[in-house]
């Protein structure tokens, strides 16, 4: 890969090949860091819903508990 670079001015090798090659796989990458990101919403939703729940769950049970002692 060296070889092939060897001759090359410094810009085909830190501007050309990057910008050739984000318009070649640019679709690619934004659907997999889409998918990342839509993944990580959804994880921190689900994580969220978890939490309220057994937040509701353990009020309920204290609530219901010291109603008992009466």
């Amino acid at each position: 890969m060296g070889e092939i670079f060897g001759g090359l001015p410094w810009w085909v090798k830190w501007i050309a090949v990057p910008v050739i090659a984000l318009v070649v796989f640019g679709g690619l990458i934004a659907s997999v860091v889409g998918f990342v990101i839509g993944l990580l919403f959804k994880v921190l939703v689900f994580v969220a819903l978890v939490g309220g729940l057994i937040y509701v769950v353990r009020k309920f049970m204290s609530s219901s508990s010291s109603r008992s002692d009466w």
